[in-house]
């Protein structure tokens, strides 16, 4: 009897050893990727990209594009969930190296197999989904694309659902970081940040934030804004936790005080609340601008003076941004870093890069320490593992960040990087004359 149980004891743990094994494989055997999270509508389109998926499909120059990155090689298996609601149509998957057909007419809700492609390397995979003919008002509707097949055993990356509304963060695409590594002499009194950034031609894409002098308790920087508007962006946080300005109370609010004469004003919320200025500036992708940042603690009244300015290298003049008292601080310049950062869903799709170089932090006893240093970092749509189009480096004497538009070489989070010093001596800044 005791032989028996034992027996039986070996089995159940070769069981359960087994589907340990072969869990994680069978899990990635097969993926759903929501189209209201996965998906980008061509210009122009008629259809409607939701939450739920794809609908109002009626125009033949439509294309529904798709992107999940892959691990591995291999073959992937195609379907659709989706539906036609009246008569019949025909549509297309045009995938690398492969254009699959389908005809279709099911009227209720349907995993519907499209057929099957061979992905040659890991990485990401591009799928564009086409309406040929139809008889009725729409092509379909279609909520999901399922993926299956040996090209997922070692994984996949994509949006896998809405919690936390990652659709619309998922559109956005990841936002990445350079935490800059300050010399030990400077790091506990900098005074002043220096650095500069330069957008490299085709890389202003509509819908992105340049960010060069970040710190704890506010960020500076320029951005691409629209087709005919570009700013320079400074702002500070207020020290009271809220997305509502309005809530702050008067005694945690951030204070304007002073600004330069082209700056506007105002607050900010929606990401933390606090003091806002800009101003309109046509900066140029290939032009190399200055940004200078300088933080003054007040000891007796617990508070920061930050003010910001902002250079055309090709000009000699400084312009004076804003100058805003934080309270509750009373702190150098600590958490100093930059990033590259999409805020426009619509423009996800497509890769944009600066290079960040030149970057000094001046101590307050005046002296200048070349930053060669930082660590690359991204946010929560990278380290959740839903896109890993992201990317940081060195290259000669600056740092470059990479995001968005699905390329497949990644930087992993947590890469120390380094730069060569720039061999010249520190820019020439007469602090005192500064507006």
């Amino acid at each position: 009897m005791k032989r028996n149980y034992y027996l039986l004891f070996l089995t159940f743990q070769l069981l359960l050893s087994f589907s340990l094994i072969a869990s994680p494989k069978d899990e990635a055997s097969s993926i759903s990727l929501p189209l209201g999270g996965n998906a980008w509508l061509s210009k122009n389109a008629t259809a409607r990209l939701k939450n739920n998926g794809i609908s109002n499909w009626s125009a033949a120059t439509d294309i529904i594009t798709l992107y999940f990155r892959t691990e591995a090689s291999g073959q992937a298996d195609l379907s659709l969930k989706l539906r036609v609601p009246g008569g019949k149509s025909k549509i297309s998957i045009v995938a690398p190296g492969a254009t699959l057909h389908k005809e279709l007419e099911n009227q209720e809700w349907k995993v519907v197999p499209i057929g099957s492609i061979q992905i040659r390397k890991a990485g990401y995979v591009k799928l564009e989904i086409r309406g040929l003919s139809r008889t009725a008002e729409v092509y379909a509707e279609v909520s999901d694309l399922i993926v299956s097949g040996s090209a997922l055993e070692k994984g996949a990356s994509y949006v896998k659902d809405n919690e936390g509304n990652f659709f619309y963060w998922g559109h956005r695409g990841p936002s990445v970081h350079l935490n800059y590594t300050i010399p030990a002499a400077a790091a506990s009194k900098t005074e002043w940040f220096y650095n500069e950034i330069i957008v490299p031609e085709g890389q202003d894409i509509l819908g992105t934030y340049y960010m060069a002098n970040g710190f704890s308790g506010g960020y500076f920087g320029m951005q691409s804004n629209s087709a005919t508007e570009r700013r320079v962006l400074f702002s500070i946080w207020s020290p009271f936790q809220t997305d509502n300005p309005k809530e702050i109370p008067d005694n945690m609010k951030v204070l304007m005080l002073k600004k330069g004469p082209d700056t506007k004003t105002g607050e900010f919320g929606n990401e933390g609340s606090g003091g806002q200025s800009y101003m309109v500036y046509p900066w140029k992708a290939g032009k190399r601008y200055a940004f200078l940042i300088r933080a003054q603690p007040n000891q007796l009244k617990k508070s920061t003076t930050y003010t910001a300015y902002f250079k055309d290298l090709e000009k000699d003049k400084w312009q004076l941004v804003a100058s805003f008292e934080r309270p509750q601080s009373a702190t150098y310049l600590k958490g100093l870093h930059s990033f590259l950062e999409c805020f426009s869903p619509q423009t996800g799709d497509q890769s944009r890069k600066a290079m960040y170089q030149n970057q000094w932090a001046i101590d307050a006893e005046g002296n200048w320490h070349e930053v060669t240093a930082a660590n690359f970092s991204a946010d929560n749509t990278a380290r959740v593992n839903y896109r890993k189009d992201y990317a940081g480096g060195a290259e000669k004497d600056a740092f470059y960040l990479k995001n968005c538009g699905f390329f497949d070489d990644f930087t992993p989070m947590g890469t120390g990087l380094e730069r060569k010093p720039s061999g010249k001596v520190h820019p020439m800044i007469d602090f005192d004359r500064l507006p």
